[in-house]
């Protein structure tokens, strides 16, 4: 006997069958149809009429329609309505903060998700710069004529943005030597001197990190009993390359060692410091300092874990609107070479000027790394602050609230 083992017309037979059996147990077709009843649907919803009509070409105004300035409109669209959402998260995180409910843990998971939201966002408005590319220089060119005087810089939003997380007015880039609020009139120069005025996300996080248990002197006296040891261990290490015979390599060991040292004490002084944040170097005030590094060395303390993600993604921020200037400056200068702006600024030189430490709020996180030292250096813990720090049923009144959440 050769050929299929299943007769055809078995085969159709019970394939029909089954085809029968499976209308019968669809359960995908079960549902019902809500919105043939009328009510909310989808597009008002979203309000779709107003967003997918809202890209009016200037070209075509002018009876010159160019394709890809409807990639332009949306492209820069889209970047908008995520700033919305990125300010939206931002403002929840900052009440919170505000109103003292940072103190209650649920509230600081809060926090670290909204702020890991933000990330979210900035990563994927990084990689959008991705899109804009698939236009080339001749393309953009074909159009740029019409956008005149409308610059990227007019983007309220994103002034906004970096307003409230904290970038400091002193250290920021004038535009065409004019403050950067001169570009703006009437109701916008408004939102801009108000949101100047507010606590920024910085100064809220400065407050709450000089709040970390365990920096008073009558209590575990953290930093006291660190520059005890740093100082200690300092000498320890003077003496291990001392002890090497003469030679070129103990040369250089002494002054890696000397350079080591400078940091170290550097730390300790409070004076330096305040001279620092007088100069911009610095934005956290020393105390705020001192609590960041001890949440730093102490992270893997449960009451120090969600503080230290939320460290982290502080500095995540500041890493991805970095990149989110740095992909812009590369994207302007591909697309106009050393032209000046729409707007009239110098453009790739003056977007190039922004893309410093100048516009790194939490610049004091990243600089931490500087001070890492053995961890035998690191002060011990005593019963009653290790206590606090590690079950969650013992609480302090002054670091945690009873508050209701946001």
């Amino acid at each position: 006997m050769s050929g299929c083992p299943f007769a055809v017309n078995n085969y159709l037979l019970n394939f029909n069958k089954l085809s029968l059996e499976d209308e019968k147990d669809d359960k995908s077709q079960e549902g019902i149809n809500k919105a043939s009843k009328g009510g909310l649907v989808y597009g008002d919803y979203l309000q779709l009429n107003k967003i997918l009509n809202a890209q009016e070409l200037q070209s075509e105004k002018k009876g010159n329609k160019i394709h890809d300035e409807h990639l332009f409109i949306v492209t820069h669209q889209a970047y908008e309505l995520w700033f919305k959402q990125i300010l939206w998260e931002v403002d929840s995180v900052r009440v919170i903060f505000q109103n003292g409910h940072v103190r209650d843990e649920r509230n600081m998971l809060k926090v670290i998700t909204r702020m890991n939201r933000i990330s979210m966002i900035l990563k994927l408005l990084v990689e959008q710069f991705s899109v804009l590319e698939t236009m080339t220089a001749l393309d953009f060119f074909d159009f740029r004529y019409y956008l005149s005087p409308a610059s990227g810089f007019q983007s309220l939003q994103f002034r906004l943005l970096e307003n409230k997380i904290g970038v400091p007015q002193s250290l920021r880039v004038p535009y065409n030597r004019r403050h950067y609020r001169d570009n703006f009139k009437g109701q916008d120069y408004e939102l801009l001197l108000k949101s100047e005025q507010e606590p920024t996300l910085l100064q809220l996080v400065e407050a709450w990190l000089e709040r970390t248990p365990g920096l008073d002197a009558e209590g575990f006296d953290f930093w006291g009993q660190f520059e005890v040891n740093v100082l200690k261990g300092l000498e320890e290490e003077f003496a291990l390359v001392q002890a090497k015979p003469e030679s070129e390599e103990k040369d250089d060991d002494l002054s890696e060692f000397q350079k080591q040292k400078d940091v170290l004490l550097s730390l300790f002084d409070e004076k330096r410091h305040e001279h620092l944040l007088s100069k911009g170097e610095r934005r956290l005030s020393y105390k705020a300092l001192k609590g960041a590094l001890m949440i730093y060395f102490y992270r893997e303390e449960p009451r120090f874990q969600v503080p230290f993600q939320l460290l982290t993604s502080l500095m995540d921020i500041d890493v991805l609107m970095t990149k989110w200037r740095y992909n812009h400056v590369c994207m302007v200068h591909r697309m106009i070479g050393s032209k000046a702006g729409t707007g009239g600024s110098s453009g790739y030189q003056y977007l190039r000027s922004t893309v410093s430490d100048r516009y790194k709020v939490f610049v004091d996180l990243f600089n931490l790394s500087t001070f890492l030292v053995p961890r035998h250096w690191i002060p011990k813990m005593n019963p009653t602050i290790h206590k606090f720090l590690y079950m969650a049923e013992y609480c302090d009144s002054s670091y945690f609230s009873s508050d209701d959440s946001d």
